[in-house]
């Protein structure tokens, strides 16, 4: 008991203590976009077939499945055009009194490269698929470089408003106490030139019409300065 009123005691004029408030400390913020086109292209194909006999539709849907990827894969090469699968499901289907009244499933097959001409080409032509979306969006190269650039925009900015600052407050400089740098892509809507509808309408093997915009990669760089 001794030692813990001691304890008690000792630390009653540590909780008193208040830090001093900081004086001439300025917050603020810089922020820069950098405007890069987008050079990453993704497909998704579906494939879809229903029936009373799940075991059947899952049969059906891998046979499917496979020759697309067979046919895809012949034109795949890494970075350029990757294939892979997606999704794939089969559920029942019910009716309006709550009971199954069939089975339906669904397959996916994934293209995405930077080669749009290989990628679209190849999505022209894998057979018994449709196109269920399309995007385009970013590499991650070309994101890391987009974000060094805006990032060296946004520190330069944020130091020269700091200089600004403290010359405007009259004072000689200023150093820095805390920073926080924050990276951001904005959404941005996918911008292929087609309809999954539309997809197949041409030609089976003719290349799907797409079309790249820009991605903008957004750096902000927020903290504090002294002013000295």
């Amino acid at each position: 008991m001794l030692i813990a009123a001691t304890i008690v005691a000792a630390a009653v004029p540590l909780q008193a203590q208040t830090l001093p408030v900081p004086e001439n400390v300025v917050q603020l913020t810089a922020s820069a976009t950098v405007e890069v086109p987008q050079d990453l292209l993704s497909f998704v194909m579906t494939v879809t077939r229903e029936g009373n006999d799940p075991a059947l539709i899952q049969t059906q849907l891998k046979a499917a499945l496979d020759q697309a990827l067979a046919d895809a894969r012949k034109a795949a090469k890494p970075g350029e055009l990757d294939v892979r699968t997606g999704n794939f499901s089969v559920g029942p289907r019910y009716g309006r009194e709550g009971r199954i009244t069939g089975w339906v499933g669904t397959a996916e097959l994934l293209l995405e490269g930077t080669d749009f001409t290989r990628v679209s080409q190849a999505a022209g032509r894998v057979p018994n698929m449709t196109v269920a979306g399309a995007s385009f969006r970013l590499s991650r190269d070309k994101r890391e470089q987009a974000e060094r650039e805006a990032q060296s925009q946004a520190v330069a900015r944020f130091r020269t408003r700091a200089g600004e600052l403290a010359k405007g407050f009259g004072f000689n400089g200023y150093s820095l106490r805390e920073v926080s740098v924050h990276a951001q892509e904005p959404g941005v809507p996918p911008r292929p030139r087609m309809m999954a509808m539309e997809a197949k309408a041409a030609s089976a093997d003719a290349p799907m019409p797409v079309e790249a915009g820009k991605a903008a990669v957004m750096v902000n760089v927020s903290g504090s300065v002294q002013l000295r």
